[in-house]
This record gives C-alpha cells, sequence and structure tokens, in this order.
C-alpha cells in the first residue's frame, strides 16, 4: 500500500488539521470540500484511503460510500468516515455494515485520525 489519503471533508478547520498531521506523517494528501465531485476524484486520484465526511454539500458521505462499494474497482478501498453525530450514526457506520473501514466522531484527537490511518494501511 502506498501512502496517499484523500480527503474529503467541508470543513476547512477540519481538513487543514487532518492534512497537517498525516503530511507530517509523509502522507500525501488530496482535499476535496464536497461530495458532489467525489466518486470522480476518487477514480481519478486512485488513493490507498479515504477519510469521508458524513455531511457534505453534493452528496452524503453514505451516498459516496455506497457507491464506492457497489463499484468493484473501489470496493476494497479502505475509508475512515467521519460524523459529528455519532449516537444516530453509529448502528449504520459499524464496520462491516455500510462498508466503512473506521468511524471517527467528531471532536476527535489528531492522534486518533493517525492512529486510524495507519492501522488501515497495516502500518
Amino acid at each position: 500500500m502506498g501512502r496517499h489519503v484523500l480527503l474529503i471533508e467541508d470543513e476547512p478547520h477540519i481538513a487543514e488539521a487532518i492534512r497537517y498531521i498525516l503530511t507530517r506523517d509523509g502522507w500525501a494528501v488530496t482535499s476535496l470540500d464536497e461530495g458532489g465531485a467525489a466518486l470522480a476524484a476518487i477514480r481519478r486520484e486512485v488513493p490507498d484511503i479515504v477519510v469521508l465526511d458524513v455531511k457534505l454539500p453534493g452528496r452524503s458521505g453514505y451516498e459516496i460510500l455506497d457507491d464506492m462499494r457497489a463499484d468493484p474497482a473501489l470496493s476494497g478501498l479502505p475509508v475512515l468516515v467521519l460524523s459529528a453525530n455519532l449516537p444516530r450514526e453509529v448502528p449504520a457506520a459499524l464496520p462491516g455494515r455500510g462498508g466503512l473501514s473506521r468511524f471517527l466522531a467528531k471532536p476527535f484527537a489528531n492522534a486518533d485520525v493517525l492512529a486510524a490511518v495507519r492501522q488501515m494501511a497495516g502500518a
């Protein structure tokens, strides 16, 4: 596995924090701030891991995830889902349901994001 993350997050401060901690750890990070173009960006960028917010303009993270898992070329791509609505979304977002690899609730510690990405990369 390489070291490229596609970050799909519409909150600029959160996106910048995640980009900063991952690039310091040696990851190449490409960012997108809306969901409408996400699937095309995933296909174009060919990332090793996708970090995906749930609430995005254009399309929700879960809609994007459903499309990814329905596409044989993207179905095995590790996805870290981020959400501020943990209590409501836990049942639908648990690993093994909906195809996500990991789930983190906002607010999260930077160390938790880094640990999740490293774990998904097998590092």
